[in-house]
């Protein structure tokens, strides 16, 4: 066995053999989702509350906790992000 290293794309998914919208795609709802897991762990809201503050049910906020990304669309995290008075900006690179 070799220790081969690859550098990588910079985009996780892209590196996972996914095509590169879907990778794009995913690669936004990833940072979306660890971003709103850090605003509820920071602000040390209880499941309960942020739900409340989001307008989603206690367990959506334990799938949002738990990481289960399969479960929410990029619309939909924007959507949170706003519910929870934050501002999501697109970069595009070149």
């Amino acid at each position: 066995m070799t220790d081969t290293m690859i550098e990588s794309s910079g985009n996780v998914f892209t590196d996972l053999g996914f095509e590169p919208s879907e990778a794009a795609i995913l690669q936004m709802r990833a940072r979306l989702m660890n971003d709103l897991r850090d605003y509820i762990q920071a602000s040390q809201m209880t499941q309960a509350e942020a739900a409340q503050q989001l307008g989603i049910t206690q367990s959506r906020v334990s799938d949002l906790v738990r990481g289960k990304w399969e479960k929410f669309s990029l619309e939909m995290l924007i959507t949170l992000e706003a519910r929870a008075g934050r501002t999501v900006t697109l970069e595009l690179a070149v």
